[in-house]
């Protein structure tokens, strides 16, 4: 209990801070009278820009947090990541065709549906690779994954080259593909809280089957899992919620590698407690990482997926040293 209360403050501070955070900061009054309907246009822009850019930043995060364990489960395997899949080529594809292309509903609308078709649409391939090539465990995704995503990497610098006439194009794909959270309209803020919670509670329901997999595949099996048929629905499950969070914040690193190992450590191996602890690391994180993409060099903008990264490389090694001593 004082693990959980102790999340919730924490991102709740976080949220704060990053209300207040950017090229120009604002007091932590102003805030409270923005939201409290101060008329004034500094007040506006708060409520109106900063507020739910920094309300999607904390969604986009517990969504990474929620893929990272999800996977992490599956594979049994604590350096897996949300991408492995080849999730993360298919939506930088799909984002490409939507900026590059030219196309008659608005880039606002198409960019988000275009990313995270590619990204769960690279899923479905991987697994009808594997199924059709007779490779339904988790190795034979992981290189059906390898493959496919080489494929479309390739397939999306083709169409940068093909297609891009002027530099300022080349340089829109490569800032979605850092990574950088959109500031959605309160609408579409609304439906992206709507998803995140369709996606928490679509998780926790391989919650139980996420622990008997961790025993191992034939103690699994002994309990009565189905450790195939399993081991799909669960891939497909986290793909939708990598899809959701590319799609509304680009690819955004090492967040949903690193989340889990923060909320293991505070809750414990079992994926019930794991999973909505690991999105509320991932909400911290990432809602941490957009403030400092955003007030840090004033008045450009740093990509997000630049300062996780940043951030996430030494995690990575020192999980990565931690787990050749053992």
């Amino acid at each position: 209990m004082r693990s959980w209360a102790s999340l919730c403050l924490v991102l709740l501070l976080a949220i704060i801070v990053a209300a207040c955070a950017g090229h120009d900061w604002a007091s932590p009054g102003e805030v409270l009278r923005a939201i409290a309907g101060d008329p004034s246009l500094g007040a506006r822009l708060l409520v109106d820009w900063r507020i739910p850019r920094v309300l999607a930043a904390a969604l986009v995060g517990a969504l990474l947090g929620l893929g990272g364990a999800v996977f992490q489960g599956v594979f049994r395997n604590p350096l897996a990541e949300p991408y492995l899949l080849g999730s993360a080529g298919g939506a930088a594809l799909g984002a490409t065709v939507a900026l590059l292309v030219p196309l008659a509903v608005p880039q606002s609308v198409i960019l988000p549906v275009l990313a995270f078709a590619g990204a769960w649409g690279a899923t479905v391939l991987v697994i009808g690779i594997s199924r059709v090539s007779g490779a339904v465990d988790a190795a034979g995704m992981l290189l059906a994954g390898v493959a496919v995503a080489a494929i479309l990497g390739a397939l999306r610098s083709f169409l940068m080259l093909a297609l891009s006439d002027e530099t300022v194009s080349l340089q829109i794909v490569l800032s979605w593909v850092l990574g950088g959270v959109q500031t959605p309209s309160w609408p579409g803020l609304g439906l992206l809280a709507v998803i995140s919670a369709a996606c928490l509670a679509l998780t926790l329901l391989f919650a139980r089957g996420l622990d008997m997999l961790g025993l191992g595949e034939t103690m699994a099996t002994s309990f009565g899992l189905n450790v195939p048929r399993f081991i799909m629905l669960a891939v497909l499950a986290g793909s939708v919620v990598v899809a959701a969070a590319v799609a509304f914040g680009g690819l955004v690193a090492f967040v949903g590698l690193a989340a889990p190992h923060v909320a293991r450590w505070l809750m414990g191996p079992l994926h019930k407690p794991l999973l909505p602890a690991s999105a509320l690391v991932g909400a911290i994180v990432v809602t941490v990482a957009d403030a400092i993409a955003r007030s840090a060099l004033p008045p450009a903008e740093i990509p997000l997926g630049l300062v996780t990264a940043v951030a996430g490389g030494p995690f990575f090694i020192l999980l990565l040293a931690r787990r050749l001593r053992t």
